[in-house]
């Protein structure tokens, strides 16, 4: 019990001393919190919104350039596969008229082998027929080509038409 007695006076001691020592300190004033970097702070802070700004306005531009260069992409490659479609089709056109030119070639031969065998005396009976079917294949190719030539110009005129009909349509609906 004398030991707690001994370290109470020893404490009480100790903290009388550092009392002492703290009221004997001269007192310092506070920092102040620094206005001058918070003022940097603040211009430094507008530049950056203002950057940020800049470089959203940039981005919007870019995406909208984009936006642009996809419309423009998907435009041509619609554009070429109505080049393409076009190109079929003219290609079967050419074919059915090659079709007609021969088949026109070979009625002018069989007529002209039907003018001579009359102008001989002698009517032969193949070479009429011969003649017949000819001109049949002939009136074939020959609307052959005619349809050729309208399926051409209607898948020509079907984006014109379609563009027509839906602005046709939104005229409705305004």
């Amino acid at each position: 019990m004398s030991e707690i007695f001994e370290l109470q006076a020893r404490l009480s001691a100790a903290l009388e001393r550092i009392a002492g020592g703290v009221e004997s300190m001269p007192v310092a004033a506070p920092e102040p919190a620094a206005p001058e970097p918070a003022a940097a702070d603040a211009g430094e802070v507008e530049a950056l919104k203002q950057a940020l700004e800049d470089e959203k306005l940039v981005t919007a531009q870019l995406e909208e350039r984009l936006r642009a260069i996809k419309a423009k992409q998907k435009e041509a490659e619609e554009t070429d596969a109505a080049l393409q479609g076009t190109a079929t089709r003219m290609a079967e056109l050419d074919k059915e008229l090659q079709r007609l030119r021969k088949a026109n070639t070979q009625l002018r031969e069989v007529n002209q082998a039907l003018r001579e065998a009359n102008q001989s005396g002698v009517g032969e009976p193949h070479l009429i027929n011969k003649s017949m079917l000819t001109e049949l294949e002939a009136l074939r190719a020959a609307r052959a080509v005619d349809v050729a030539e309208a399926e051409t110009i209607r898948a020509a005129l079907e984006p014109l038409l379609g563009d027509a009909t839906e602005d046709a349509a939104e005229g409705e609906d305004a």
